[in-house]
């Protein structure tokens, strides 16, 4: 059984941990306002779900997602994550997280800042491109890997054993894996790009109208048409 451990508990990381506890895993959930904030949440998602500072999530986990905004990384533990695959789910957005000139810029990403912060741990992009709702309702995890009823999520990592976890682990969730290739290319399915959201949207003018199924070519083909300006 594996343990995974959350900072940030938001709409993705609680549908993220929702789809974990389905798969038979245990999951510690922390947040930047205190356990005693997630009491509600907890008690919904059952036994096998438990609040934690983060600095006792990134302890607890074997696997740990970070979903918190961008702004706010510099915050994450660093010496309880050492050695461990961190799934990154931040996105830039800088009308929320202010201007960083190196995002701006295009010299670096911000999966490679959280690495630079976490230069002991390996870094994986992923669920930053697929609306909370979507995630949740397009598992499949009945259904075999190349199913034609699975959606794919797109990962980023400069780990080869890191992105093999972070795959088995998409596989236990229900969703294929697309490699995009090292972190640098994780931009490629961030906000403002064809494989950002509305790949995976029933309605593209109205996400909560529900979810559509996009499989790995679908996904791929949209990520290799991702531009930015550097």
């Amino acid at each position: 059984m594996t343990t995974w451990g959350f900072i940030g508990s938001g709409n993705i990381g609680s549908t993220v941990a929702r789809l974990a506890i389905a798969a038979g895993h245990d999951v510690v959930l922390s947040n930047s306002r205190g356990p005693e904030t997630l009491a509600d949440l907890v008690s919904e998602l059952g036994p096998h779900a438990r609040a934690a500072t983060a600095a006792e999530a990134a302890a607890a986990g074997d696997l740990v997602v970070v979903t918190i905004p961008l702004k706010a990384y510099r915050d994450i533990p660093v010496d309880e994550l050492a050695g461990k695959v961190v799934i990154d789910t931040m996105n830039y957005c800088p009308q929320r997280d202010g201007q960083v000139e190196s995002l701006d810029d295009g010299s670096t990403t911000s999966s490679e800042l959280l690495q630079a912060h976490l230069p002991q741990s390996h870094v994986v992009k992923g669920f930053n491109n697929i609306f909370f709702q979507h995630l949740r309702d397009l598992a499949r995890p009945a259904e075999p890997a190349g199913s034609d009823e699975r959606s794919a999520l797109a990962i980023a990592g400069d780990d080869a054993d890191a992105k093999h976890t972070v795959r088995v682990a998409l596989d236990a969730l229900g969703y294929d894996t697309l490699d995009l290739g090292p972190l640098a290319e994780g931009w490629r399915t961030q906000p403002g790009q064809p494989a950002y959201g509305t790949v995976y949207a029933a309605d593209e003018s109205d996400w909560a109208a529900g979810a559509r199924r996009a499989g790995s070519d679908e996904v791929a083909g949209l990520a290799m048409r991702a531009t930015r300006e550097v």
